[in-house]
């Protein structure tokens, strides 16, 4: 594979990843010669590389212990830094100046800014409000929110008074709310009144009585005007039972110095929610400890955050990415918040805000690099980017045309990051590193401390060839479990099952000989025509040739004792599948994957269906087609799309 970018021997200089590994050499006395030394030391030696990255990054804690890692070579079971004790939300407010801490803009045009002092402020009143209200360590807070300030404040609110913090994007309808909060009882609903999106006005009033409805644990709902900036008794009164205003419930407190709760490593943060598209969505929960240091290396080590860098990704609270932008705020850098459609009123608003606001990191879905490249955008001609030093993807797979687009059509002197982990552990398995080159289409590799492998159906290593994504030892982030899965059986019914006391995340992936990583999709949505396992980005990559399909999606059908590939297509406005194209795409499919690649079958539809965070459903598309009830279509941004694939005709 060609490479796109290589880091100047200056820019390697200045990494704060080579700054800690001269951190690591001085009170080591190791020398590492590249990368991959590195990183095999951080998996050999997690008693030392942990510490290291805790005091590198400045971790603040009360006490730390002396022990690291307790049981170390059990998984799961493994236990660090077990005798320390810590806020995570003291260590993301150890700034108190008047610089800009959180930067907001609203896609009505709305834009905010605190200082690192206003946001202490504002948590100090929250916090106390919190406490009024009875909240004790361990209480869930769950949120409906938009990804504005409040949010971030309230957040931290919770971190630092010690409850465990769960959310929700307003876009979800009313049983994709209920079936995430109705398993964790939450004690306190934070929620606004309507959001504003691609033009439009979306009043939730409704929807809330509802959903208020649905949680007899909330003792209280706390509303955080957003719609309309004067709602007041209409919902605080006879509206919404239990309901008030969030500045009735803070303004009456004077800030003051944080109480900040001192709490163990392992107690528990945040509770995130897997898509659910087979089921109920699992409730994952994530330690403060755990979620600190990993994101700290992370941000620190992986994309080269320094302070006073100004951080985005383009996110809302119904992916596991908005936690890790917050958790830039521990290493004093600026996060841009945005809420609303990041095509309206164009296509270019995102590069509008990273030119207003001097943004030195930009995190986008590949699917919105897709839409980008489809839509002809091209940034680097109508924008400084001047300040840009790392585009971060994840999401779903970037293709190679994906890289291509960005060096062609972005900026060619930027670090493309691309990373893949997820939900389960709250950060990633492979990414970037700021002093490594880009390869197209590769991630570039090995995140330090995690001792990733790509394993054969027999579990034996393989490198150059498709396997299952493995983890073999124990990581701060895993999951403390699932929420009430007391014996631990659904946890590790989820990632040990497959290889017992190893981390089998579910990625159809490959390590290539330089040490990058293709990640060809989910194991369980692969291909299986004659029994040959194929992922599916080998197939969309093909398809992405051409300009007149927006996007496709395939699945395996079951078909006459076999598994045939089907593929979905959603053509340009005007453009229908005709057998001219039908045969240019086999051909393409063929030529540029394999003949096992090529479809039986192509459709055309008008969307295809896609979780919350713009991940494909393949999963749930399998399961209409074969008369299968989808287990939780309310995780869909749009469920209706899968009446397209019912009961098809063609594939009869």
């Amino acid at each position: 594979m060609s490479i796109l970018w290589q880091p100047s021997p200056r820019h390697i200089e200045g990494a704060r990843l080579t700054e800690f590994q001269r951190f690591v050499s001085g009170r080591t006395g190791l020398k590492f010669p590249d990368y991959a030394a590195l990183h095999a030391w951080s998996i050999a030696d997690r008693e030392a590389f942990w510490p290291a990255v805790w005091d590198f990054c400045g971790v603040i804690a009360s006490q730390r212990g002396e022990r690291v890692l307790v049981d170390g070579d059990r998984m799961p079971g493994a236990r660090f830094f077990p005798d320390a004790q810590l806020n995570f939300a003291e260590n993301l407010l150890r700034r108190r100046d008047d610089g800009d801490a959180i930067i907001f803009q609203g896609e009505n045009g709305i834009g905010t800014r605190l200082s690192w002092r206003e946001l202490y402020e504002e948590v100090s009143r929250t916090a106390q409000g919190f406490r009024a209200a009875g909240i004790q360590p361990g209480d869930r807070i769950a949120a409906l929110m938009p990804n504005i300030p409040e949010t971030v404040v309230a957040a931290l609110a919770s971190a630092a008074v010690g409850a465990v913090w769960s959310s929700c994007s307003p876009d979800f309808g009313v049983q994709g709310v209920l079936d995430r909060f109705q398993q964790i009882e939450p004690k306190l609903l934070i929620t606004c009144d309507g959001y504003f999106y691609n033009g439009k006005q979306v009043d939730i009033v409704d929807k809330l009585r509802e959903i208020a409805g649905g949680l007899p644990s909330v003792k209280q709902i706390l509303i955080v005007p957003f719609l309309h900036a004067n709602t007041d008794t209409t919902l605080t009164t006879g509206g919404i039972h239990r309901a008030r205003l969030m500045v009735d419930t803070t303004a009456r407190f004077t800030a003051g110095e944080i109480e900040f709760a001192q709490l163990p490593f392992s107690h528990p943060l945040y509770i995130v929610f897997s898509s659910g598209t087979t089921g109920l969505p699992k409730c994952i929960v994530h330690s403060a400890g755990g979620t600190l240091l990993q994101h700290l290396k992370e941000h620190q080590l992986h994309f080269d955050v320094r302070p006073d860098d100004r951080v985005f990704w383009f996110t809302t609270l119904g992916w596991m990415m908005w936690n890790w932008l917050v958790s830039a705020l521990a290493s004093e850098a600026k996060i841009l918040l945005y809420d609303g459609s990041p095509l309206y009123p164009d296509a270019k608003v995102l590069f509008d805000y990273a030119d207003q606001e001097r943004m030195t990191h930009m995190g986008l879905s590949a699917k919105y690099i897709q839409s980008l490249e489809k839509a002809g955008v091209k940034p680097a001609r109508t924008h400084q980017l001047s300040a840009l030093r790392i585009i971060g993807s994840t999401g779903s797979t970037l293709l190679p045309e994906g890289f291509d687009y960005i060096y062609r059509d972005v900026k060619k002197d930027v670090c493309l990051s691309s990373f893949s982990g997820g939900t389960d552990i709250l950060s990633g398995f492979v990414g970037g590193s700021p002093t490594l080159p880009v390869h197209r289409g590769e991630i570039q590799g090995k995140a330090l401390g995690m001792a990733v492998e790509i394993w054969s159906n027999a579990g034996n290593k393989v490198i150059a060839e498709k396997g299952e994504l493995v983890c073999t030892r124990a990581f701060p982030s895993m999951p403390v479990g699932f929420w009430k899965d007391e014996s631990g059986a659904r946890y590790r019914a989820a990632y040990f099952e497959k290889f017992p006391g190893v981390w089998a995340h579910g990625d159809f992936a490959e390590e290539t000989a330089n040490g990058g990583f293709f990640i060809y999709g989910r194991s369980d949505a692969t291909l299986n025509p004659g029994g040959v396992r194929m992922g599916t980005a080998e197939l969309y990559r093909q398809v992405e040739r051409f300009d007149e399909i927006l996007e496709s999606v395939a699945i395996g059908q079951e078909w006459d004792g076999d598994t045939r590939v089907i593929l979905f297509v959603v053509l340009q406005d005007g453009r229908t599948l005709d057998a001219d194209l039908i045969e240019r795409l086999k051909n393409q499919i063929r030529t540029g994957a394999s003949p096992r690649h090529v479809p039986a079958k192509i459709v055309q539809v008008p969307e295809v269906p896609r979780t919350r965070s713009g991940k494909i459903t393949e999963l749930a598309i399998r399961d209409v087609v074969h008369g299968r009830t989808v287990g939780n279509a309310e995780a869909l941004a749009n469920p209706l799309a899968l009446e397209h694939f019912r009961n098809r005709p063609e594939l009869q």
